[in-house]
């Protein structure tokens, strides 16, 4: 019956690429239908579905062309089956970011299309139909009332506003009417006209209470002035550029952010576009929410912590043009804006902008490639630029590197000074070898940093603890050295974490952070039979120790474990009214986060990550370290920072201790720079899965031997290692094999993927993961 529905002959109108939502890579702008005459006026961008496969299963997708001619037979042309319910179409902007996309980290452009939709938005979640009212052309002679009048001004000035429509109840609140009567009555005599529309109902307060501070209340310091000066010079804000705003931590780096969109607001008046404000963390949102809209009417937010129909209502905001400044995490780089001025990617250093599923993008590339395509600036800011941008920023680069007239890529503006004359904390660094050689028992806090967390409690200031690691212990083993048995997981070739949980009646279960399978505690050792161990750390321990030690301090857990959607947003607020004296978490509390009343920050221990198989290892600690150090001393009480470590002379620890973050760049860019890595090389690393060891590595080896042979016809200048083991060689009963590429450049690299992607050699799917530009090498 299907069959026969799609083989009637339909008249058209045209033809049409259209890129469905489904892992098809046949072509890079999809697969070619016919429009049928009852879609013409069909554009680039438009939501349709479309039938299929041999079934003709309907789908939807994505317009990515319009065709003057078709060169296939007219029976094997399918047509476009409907225009999407929603009316939904993504702009030109972001269609040719998609196919930039598609082509640069090796997905298909149906896939990167429905990355950018939010599930929301196609699902229509939120979606009611609502009756409303607005002016009459033809209406009845004779007097009105004057509430009458009233309700009919009230009407026409929401016209002229651009609001034609509008519920009869918020018509008469408008008017001072206490009941619809009146409205109805205009309905009646013709001055009013009945319609439907439909409105999304989220109802939720988007903003929380603005920042109190009026822009002009604040006084700049010469360095915010210099770099606001630079970024708002007429040539730098008329058209593409990047620019690196490097500035300390607690050195107004937002303040810039807010007087550079305020003067592009102010400078290009109507005609300007709309701004996107990126952040790393959803906990830092709701922050920078409140700072923007102490500033600005029409901000909109996007990020995973929305409800659906949140997402659904904020992205029709935006793609209406209702809001000048949409905030949100990696997913607000594909915002709707009909135009757009300006990008800003606040801590552009940070892992979480790199997504780790189909399409692996990362946000900040993304970000500057958006601003390209709208030939519009793009702000980079951090305390710890990613050594990529920073030597972006600092060295000349291109065939004329060595020549005089040889600029970076990106404008550099630094902020080397903390704001109101605050000072950078004292860092004092902990060896805790020598800790636990002069202190009986096992503690997970030394001796100075118990005694400097106690003062500062005792003084009435806060602090913040920091140990990146989930769990209560990580490291579940038979005490007999003779014996030797680790927990494993079942699925991976990794340990499991034992965690905490009162309430189940064990009091506790292992989980795998790789898989997330989780088990029972056994009672002995499998193989002896003797009681088993736990050693190892994790914030659930840190939280404990810290409870029997301070037991009158008002303590929380902030890591991903503990928080739910949304709690962290509670959690902040009830630590910024000084509700909790000690914050304990992961990562997550290390980045962006600004707490006056923070006196101490205690690293539990500084090099969790240093000695991962990962050359960006110590570039991560550095950050890491600097980052949450710079949480303290933003207040009117000098900071203070202890960092434990069982490495107390490695240079990332070291030098993120004295805040010197040029020093440690020209050390690690001078070290990849020798061994030809990133910065200084383009990666990309394809991952073989496959739950037969023998079958993934066969798999593995043949992909590794066109690379090599297409590489050699291309001219050879990409090094391809492997196949070998990840460093996790399996996860989740599949076996894992890596090939690493490195090339000279962006291009050189491209040409190669790019190449077998058109042989059908090289296909990004469930078994086989193309990470062009990976940041984690597990």
């Amino acid at each position: 019956m299907m069959s026969d529905l799609f083989s009637k002959p339909v008249e058209l109108c045209g033809w049409a690429q259209v890129a469905p939502e489904q892992g098809v890579d046949l072509t890079s702008e999809g697969l070619t239908y016919g429009i049928p005459l009852a879609l013409a006026g069909l554009q680039v961008g438009e939501r349709v579905a479309v039938p299929l496969g041999r079934g003709n299963r309907p789908v939807a997708g994505y317009v990515t062309a319009l065709l003057d001619h078709c060169d296939l037979p007219a029976e094997k042309l399918k047509t476009i089956l409907h225009r999407d319910p929603q009316s939904i179409r993504l702009p030109e902007d972001l269609m040719s970011l998609a196919r930039w996309m598609a082509g640069y980290y090796c997905c298909p452009l149906g896939m990167v299309l429905t990355t950018m939709l939010p599930a929301a938005v196609k699902r229509g979640t939120g979606l009611a139909e609502r009756t409303v009212v607005g002016l009459s052309d033809v209406a009845e002679a004779g007097k009105v009332t004057a509430l009458q009048q009233s309700i009919l001004d009230a009407a026409k000035k929401l016209r002229d506003d651009g609001e034609a429509w509008v519920e009869p109840r918020r018509l008469a609140d408008l008017a001072g009417a206490k009941t619809v009567t009146a409205v109805k009555q205009l309905v009646q005599r013709g001055w009013l006209q009945v319609g439907q529309d439909h409105i999304i109902r989220a109802g939720w307060d988007l903003t929380g209470q603005p920042a109190p501070t009026p822009a002009m209340e604040l006084d700049l310091h010469a360095d915010q002035a210099k770099a606001i000066a630079s970024l708002t010079h007429d040539a730098m804000i008329a058209a593409f550029g990047v620019h690196l705003l490097h500035g300390v931590t607690g050195s107004g780096k937002t303040e810039v952010y807010l007087r550079v969109i305020a003067h592009l607001l102010r400078h290009l008046g109507e005609a300007s576009g709309g701004v996107i404000v990126m952040v790393p963390e959803i906990a830092l949102t709701p922050q920078t929410v409140s700072r923007f809209t102490g500033r600005f009417p029409d901000v909109a937010v996007l990020h995973s912590a929305l409800t659906a129909s949140q997402r659904h209502d904020q992205w029709r905001r935006i793609a209406a043009g209702k809001a000048s400044i949409v905030i949100g995490a990696r997913s607000a780089v594909f915002a709707p804006m009909p135009k757009l001025s300006l990008i800003v990617v606040d801590e552009e250093h940070d892992n979480s902008y790199k997504q780790d599923q189909l399409p692996r993008y990362h946000g900040r590339d993304v970000a500057i490639k958006r601003a390209q395509i709208a030939n519009v600036p793009v702000i980079l800011g951090s305390a710890t630029p990613s050594l990529e941008s920073y030597a972006n920023a600092t060295i000349p680069r291109g065939p004329d590197a060595d020549g005089p007239s040889a600029r970076p890529r990106y404008h550099l503006h630094t902020l080397p000074q903390r704001v109101a004359g605050f000072k950078l904390p004292n860092v004092q660094i902990i060896d805790l070898i020598q800790e636990r050689r002069a202190r009986r028992g096992v503690h997970l806090l030394s001796r100075q940093l118990e005694d400097v967390l106690g003062h500062t409690l005792r003084t009435g200031g806060q602090a913040l603890l920091l140990l990146n690691r989930r769990g209560y212990a990580n490291y579940i083993a038979c005490p007999d050295h003779n014996c030797g048995w680790v927990m494993p997981c079942d699925h991976c070739d990794t340990t499991v974490v034992y965690h905490k949980d009162a309430q189940l009646p064990v009091g506790g279960y292992v989980k795998c952070h790789h898989c997330e399978a989780e088990q029972m505690l056994p009672d002995k050792c499998p193989l002896c039979g003797r009681k088993i161990t736990l050693f190892g750390l994790g914030t659930q321990r840190v939280e404990e120790e810290l409870g029997r030690k301070f037991p009158k301090a008002r303590l929380l857990r902030m890591d991903r474990d503990s928080m739910e959607k949304r709690e962290h947003v509670r959690a902040l607020e009830q630590f910024r009214a000084h509700e909790i004296d000690i914050l304990v978490g992961t990562q997550m509390i290390a980045k962006g986060l600004d707490f006056p009343n923070v006196r101490f920050v205690g690293v539990i221990c500084g090099d969790t990550s240093l000695n991962m198989p990962d050359f960006r290892a110590g570039e991560r600690t550095f950050q890491l370290i600097a980052q949450v150090a710079g949480r303290t001393g933003r207040g009117d009480k000098p900071g203070l920072v202890i960092v434990q470590t069982f490495a107390p002379q490695d240079p990332a620890i070291l030098l993120a201790s004295k805040h010197d973050y040029e020093g440690f760049a020209r050390r690690e860019l001078a070290l990849r720079k020798s061994m030809g890595l990133p910065p200084f090389a383009r990666m990309a690393r394809v991952v073989v899965r496959d739950q037969d060891a023998m079958k993934g590595f066969e798999q593995a080896t043949t992909l590794a031997g066109h690379l090599r042979r297409f590489n050699a016809e291309l001219g050879g200048s990409v090094r391809v290692r492997g196949p070998a083991p990840c460093a996790i060689a399996r996860i989740a009963n599949f076996h894992r094999q890596q090939i690493e590429l490195i090339a000279p450049d962006a291009g050189t690299l491209q040409k190669l993927l790019t190449a077998l992607r058109n042989a059908r050699l090289l296909i990004s799917d469930a078994r086989t993961a193309v990470d062009v530009d990976p940041v984690d090498l597990l």
